[in-house]
């Protein structure tokens, strides 16, 4: 079976947005989305409150005069609407297909934890993806397009819980709610929208966790390991004979926007090496 092809599309990656407490930049999970949909014929905007982020992954794209580095704070209605529009002015057209990766977290106890703190993580995590799903879909509507397809990137977090970081896990848990609510509507108007639950995956967000940490969550997964953002391991792809880049979270992104997934509406996938079970 030949893998979804996206010839032809727009595809918006709003990607990672870093907090103080991450190190790195421009990884993870929303640059190895922006890969594989590029790998599959999708002409990429990649968005970031970081503008050297988002060019450096559209650098690494192949053909990469055909995608667009966009600078955009999620958590401002007026920096989305005008990412839109410079989107459609680029491509004489809007994107019809969407990925809400940004996100931060930062560490905090609960009894710390200020109003600010709390507030931050829940006005990108939720609040962008509430602003960017809104405007790319009215975005959509105005020009009579009705083929459309949004995944949102959620957390397992938002179903175990996490310890410090309170804020991040109720922000994925309003994701989650989020896209089951706007898929009932949307779906009426052409548009499907879907939210993938990641576990722990081996980016960014995650380097400053302690390696007792990821030793642990690693084996509560049957499958032994933390998940891989981007490229497997040499010895994976030898193992089935592949020499492309992949990603665990990216190509599940990648089915639930094309139409493979037609059937599959406010659906949430887990991403997890099968923890909790």
């Amino acid at each position: 079976m030949s893998g979804p092809s996206f010839t032809g599309r727009v595809a918006l990656v709003t990607d990672k947005v870093m907090d103080r407490d991450v190190t790195g930049g421009g990884s993870g999970i929303g640059r190895a989305i922006c890969r594989v949909l590029a790998r599959d014929g999708a002409s990429v905007v990649v968005a970031d409150v970081n503008l050297q982020n988002s060019q450096d992954t559209v650098n690494m794209l192949p053909g990469p005069g055909e995608h667009l580095a966009l600078l955009m704070d999620v958590k401002e209605k007026s920096s989305v609407d005008s990412g839109i529009k410079a989107i459609i002015d680029k491509y004489q057209t809007p994107p019809s297909l969407l990925a809400n990766s940004a996100g931060i977290s930062s560490k905090c106890a609960f009894t710390d934890m200020d109003e600010n703190t709390f507030m931050r993580v829940i006005d990108v995590n939720l609040k962008g993806t509430f602003l960017v799903s809104q405007a790319m879909a009215n975005s959509l509507l105005e020009r009579g397009k009705v083929q459309g397809a949004i995944v949102n990137i959620a957390s397992y977090a938002a179903v175990l819980g996490l310890p410090t970081h309170c804020q991040y896990a109720a922000s994925k848990g309003g994701v989650v709610s989020l896209t089951k609510t706007c898929s009932s509507e949307l779906i009426k108007k052409g548009i499907r929208v879907n939210c993938v639950l990641p576990g722990a995956i081996e980016t960014p967000m995650i380097a400053g966790v302690p390696k007792a940490v990821l030793e642990a969550a690693a084996a509560q997964t049957p499958i032994g390991r933390i998940g891989q953002p981007e490229e497997m391991t040499k010895i994976m792809l030898k193992k089935i004979r592949c020499s492309s880049p992949s990603s665990e979270v990216a190509e599940v992104v990648a089915f639930l926007l094309s139409d493979k997934s037609s059937y599959m509406v406010g659906t949430c996938v887990e991403v997890n090496g099968g923890h909790g079970q």
